[in-house]
């Protein structure tokens, strides 16, 4: 699907919080590009949401010579968000600039082995170092990237959650298109899998981070009744076959199950007063169902019914603006919440709401929110007008 052709360029985007370029991924010396079209303006962190198609090892090895000393993250993915709505192929640039953010990022290696107390620690030095560095700055982030095939994310989000605080946390985590090949995330100019990035963020833009999902519980619940969480599978639902049983309340046939089927029926999980989506990846060869967030035994899922796309999107961009525009969106958007769109034929529908609200990022094989992984939904950060600076505080950034 390749409907949406983002032209390259900031236009509209010089005056909003964030700097935004987009070039195709087959575009000669790509990264080159990328940093004239942003400037020369001094960037405090940059972020590349790279497609897959790109040749991903070069671009990594011509991070230093694009962008010079400017930290770079980012991630392949399963599509990208860009100033001109839903794209794949592309390759998309975000700088925060120096006036306006301070950061500190780190490295997460081998996901199955976390140090949870070394990585608070790490995570409560760089809150005090930042709330030092840029007092001026009074609004707090944390933006993650993790390998969307490392199966690690739900473990991930609960270790961090220890460290949070009150400073909330949304992130995605990185594709490989429709594949599910091999995902990376980048840091310092050399990918990384079974991996995480995580960064810590101030800024004199106030923000709202959110979640947004379509889905609403219905009547149609079912109970997990044999499970390997580790591993993401489900073997048995109501003490029935997986995908047979799944197909039955769905009344279809198990053989026709496919990735478009479970995009229109996900199912949620009830925590508190929240519900949260758990989409199913596959079915695998015995029957399991193989799901992108882990699901234990004994767990009561709900399938969803769906509103409708555009509508929601619009109302919850309504919300995000009740007290004043966001000036820009990050954003991190599903896989599944593409693939339903394309099947409804909605996808430029929802573009034009995306660029009208001025929402860039990338498609994902899962989100974050907090303490939570969570699938077939969008989250993001919205940044507003900046704060201004009293004289002190402008002389301490000059």
């Amino acid at each position: 699907m390749k409907d949406q052709q983002p032209t390259s360029g900031i236009t509209d985007w010089g005056q909003t919080p964030l700097r935004v370029a987009s070039v195709p991924c087959d575009t000669s010396a790509p990264l080159q590009q990328l940093a004239t079209q942003l400037g020369a303006e001094p960037m405090e962190l940059m972020l590349l949401f790279i497609s897959p198609d790109a040749d991903v090892q070069a671009l990594a090895r011509d991070v230093p010579l694009a962008f010079g000393q400017t930290p770079v993250i980012g991630c392949t993915t399963a599509g990208e968000l860009t100033d001109a709505g839903y794209a794949e192929g592309q390759i998309v640039a975000i700088g925060l600039p120096k006036s306006l953010f301070c950061t500190r990022t780190q490295l997460i290696e081998n996901l199955s082995n976390v140090d949870t107390d070394a990585l608070v620690r790490r995570m409560l030095r760089n809150r005090d170092a930042l709330r030092r560095e840029a007092e001026a700055f009074r609004h707090e982030f944390n933006f993650l990237i993790v390998d969307g095939l490392s199966q690690r994310e739900d473990a991930l989000t609960a270790a961090l959650s220890l460290g949070l605080g009150p400073v909330p946390l949304f992130g995605g985590s990185a594709g490989d298109g429709a594949d599910f090949g091999a995902a990376f995330v980048l840091w310092q100019g050399q990918l990384y899998r079974n991996a995480a990035v995580l960064t810590q963020i101030r800024s004199r833009c106030p923000v709202r981070v959110f979640k947004s999902d379509h889905l609403v519980p219905s009547g149609r619940k079912m109970v997990v009744t044999s499970a390997r969480p580790q591993e993401r599978l489900v073997q048995e639902i109501n003490a029935e076959p997986a995908a047979r049983e799944y197909a039955r309340l769905l009344g279809k046939d198990p053989e026709q199950l496919d990735t478009f089927t479970f995009a229109a029926h996900p199912v949620v999980v009830q925590i508190g007063d929240q519900h949260h989506v758990r989409s199913i990846q596959r079915v695998a060869e015995n029957g399991d169902l193989v799901f992108f967030s882990a699901i234990d035994e004994g767990v009561v899922l709900t399938l969803a019914d769906s509103l409708h796309m555009v509508e929601h999107l619009k109302a919850q961009f309504a919300d995000l603006s009740r007290d004043g525009a966001p000036e820009a969106i990050l954003a991190c958007d599903c896989l599944l919440r593409k693939l339903e769109a394309e099947q409804k034929q909605m996808i430029g529908q929802l573009s034009e709401v995306m660029v009208q609200n001025r929402v860039v990022g990338f498609s994902t094989y899962g989100e974050q929110l907090n303490s939570m992984h969570v699938n077939q939904t969008l989250t993001g950060v919205a940044f507003y007008p900046p704060d201004p600076l009293n004289d002190a505080a402008e002389e301490d950034l000059a």
